[in-house]
């Protein structure tokens, strides 16, 4: 029979107080028939009003749970499990993985998954990276190609303290670190996986585009000259209905305004006005107006032949795809490979799921969380009705990792999927 992974969550103004807490939880499910008792790898995320205590506290956890010989976390603004977010708060949430111990590997910046040697091939990663990492985009496309799938999950730290990361493997300092101990500020860490982890993952946006898609003509840089051969701040004018004769509400309203953008050689013109994007469209800011190039300036380094699409933060959108990712993970979890071409209701009539979800990551934008949604938790809430009653641990992050990009205003959602 398969097992489901431990997990807990608690808040408390002190840090050992919000350990104990957590503990006492993940001791009561382990003795469970339903939970695995053994396992060997510990995710933990805090949010940043302990990160001047993190190493204090990750030693703690190891002391407390020897048999987890493994770590991986970080920080976030805010942090979720199950069906509760806390923001602006101190709080922690682990979960304890099951996983063969062949079949992961812990990295950091100073130990790289290229360096963990042995016989072991990584086939996805969950990854936590520093935002202000130089290069952060490409480390995370390099990351993502040394594994076997070219796809990684996970988040930009997001903390208004110290920006730390755990990164501990077999009960010490990973190989190669030194004295620089479990827990660091910078770069890249994670856990890899094997091909014997089964996990799936899928993405949501929180946004929805405000006006066609465009094929970027022109442009220098992060600026964006032409779209579909027109002045791009023309288009944008038009698309809002805004004129600069009238400043304040017209920059009011392009503050509000995001750009979604595609890669080059991806159709255009295909997305109705009202319709949600797909993991292929990075959200961006716009950064800038230029009057005198007719120009508009966005937080992404642009090439022609890129689509672009102006669009907005849009509450009914964002639960609606979070919805839909849930629901494409169940179906997906409980049909087995002999029926994807046929519906949900007729594989569990012909018979009953074959796999289940053991553990799930939920990493979102730290700009989304329950106020987003319609208030507090409501984001957790959406995921526990939709995927139903699973252990959920993650972070609210200052930009989410999906395939090999950073995206924003996303969440990203993966599942640990075992036999049944």
């Amino acid at each position: 029979m398969s097992q489901r992974f431990a997990f807990a969550h608690a808040t408390h103004p002190q840090w050992a107080m919000a350990a104990a807490l957590v503990l006492a939880q993940l001791r009561a499910q382990m003795a469970l028939p339903g939970y695995a008792g053994a396992p060997t790898l510990g995710l933990i995320y805090i949010t940043d009003h302990y990160a001047a205590h993190a190493a204090e506290l990750l030693d703690h956890l190891c002391d407390q749970l020897p048999e987890v010989v493994d770590w991986a976390g970080t920080a976030g603004v805010g942090i979720a499990s199950n069906q509760v977010e806390y923001f602006d708060e101190p709080a922690l949430a682990v979960m304890l993985c099951d996983l063969p111990p062949d079949q992961y590997r812990v990295f950091s910046g100073v130990a790289p998954l290229r360096a963990s040697g042995g016989r072991f091939v990584a086939q996805s990663a969950l990854v936590h990276a520093d935002p202000a990492e130089p290069d952060l985009a490409e480390l995370i496309a390099e990351l993502a190609a040394s594994t076997r799938s070219g796809h990684v999950f996970g988040g930009l730290t997001a903390s208004r303290a110290a920006a730390v990361q755990f990164a501990q493997s077999g009960g010490g300092h990973l190989r190669g670190q030194g004295a620089a101990g479990s827990v660091f500020v910078g770069g890249l860490s994670g856990v890899a996986f094997g091909p014997e982890v089964a996990l799936i993952s899928r993405v949501t946006q929180g946004c929805q585009p405000v006006s066609p898609e465009r094929t970027i003509t022109a442009c220098e840089g992060h600026v964006v000259i032409e779209l579909d051969h027109r002045p791009a701040l023309e288009c944008l004018l038009s698309d809002l209905q805004i004129s600069l004769d009238q400043p304040q509400p017209a920059l009011a309203k392009v503050r509000r305004t995001l750009v979604g953008l595609r890669l080059a050689g991806a159709a255009a013109g295909q997305r109705r006005r009202d319709a949600a994007f797909g993991a292929d469209t990075l959200v961006r800011h716009i950064i800038g107006l230029d009057p005198a190039r007719h120009a508009v300036a966005v937080a992404h380094a642009v090439e022609p032949g890129m689509q672009l699409s102006f669009c907005e933060r849009h509450v009914q959108a964002a639960r609606a795809d979070l919805v839909r990712i849930c629901a494409e993970i169940r179906e997906e979890v409980e049909a087995p490979e002999w029926a994807l071409e046929q519906s949900a209701q007729e594989v569990r009539a012909a018979q009953p799921p074959q796999r289940q979800i053991a553990g799930a990551v939920y990493i979102s934008c730290s700009g989304r969380g329950g106020p987003h949604f319609g208030g507090p938790s409501a984001e957790m809430q959406i995921v526990r009705r939709s995927l139903g009653d699973v252990p959920v641990v993650g972070f609210f992050a200052a930009g989410e990792i999906a395939g090999r990009s950073v995206y924003g205003y996303t969440g990203v959602l993966t599942v640990f999927v075992t036999p049944v």
